[in-house]
């Protein structure tokens, strides 16, 4: 078994999803239309700065990370082997089926049978798999290699919110130093 493989059952749950769009009809009935978002400017992740607190723009998260709704779906990430490239375990990827996969992607990929999450490379004329975590060894395949989509995006949700029934602390701004 590949090591960071995720697991089969969501695969076979997107054969029956497959028509599904996020724009159509699903089970749940009509999706419903994104909202949109201010964008308030710049923060530095470095060394503080002065806060500006001017709308610069608004963004929908659903256009800012989807670009081909009907051919993306959601993964939910087990296992550590991309940790090196910033995907994590509970992490959820968008993965277009519909983009043409080159070496240097991260893919998920069906190889000789198991499923898998890793960097697509290319050496001549072989396809092969790289883990971004150095515990993992390359995967190259044996039999067969199939490429079901590019990853193009990773959410990550850092804490529970207080919304739907969810225990979040609401908006108590940021904590000190000390903890308080």
């Amino acid at each position: 078994m590949l090591t960071g493989n995720l697991n089969l059952k969501v695969f076979q749950s997107l054969e029956a999803l497959a028509s599904l769009t996020t724009g159509g009809e699903g089970r749940d009935g009509p999706a419903s239309p994104s909202p949109v978002y201010k964008v308030l400017g710049l923060v530095e992740a470095g060394f503080p700065s002065p806060a500006e607190e001017e709308m610069r723009d608004t963004l929908s998260l659903d256009e800012f990370l989807v670009s081909n709704p009907d051919a993306s779906f959601l993964l939910k990430v087990s296992g550590d082997s991309m940790t090196g490239a910033g995907i994590l375990p509970g992490d959820l990827v968008i993965v277009d089926r519909g983009q043409t996969a080159k070496s240097g992607d991260i893919v998920i990929a069906e190889v000789d049978g198991e499923w898998t999450m890793k960097f697509l490379k290319k050496s001549g004329d072989t396809l092969y798999l790289v883990p971004a975590n150095p515990k993992y060894k390359p995967i190259r395949p044996q039999r067969e290699l199939k490429i079901t989509g590019v990853v193009t995006a990773v959410v990550r949700k850092y804490r529970q919110g207080q919304g739907a029934g969810g225990k979040g602390q609401g908006s108590r701004g940021p904590a000190s130093m000390d903890g308080e």
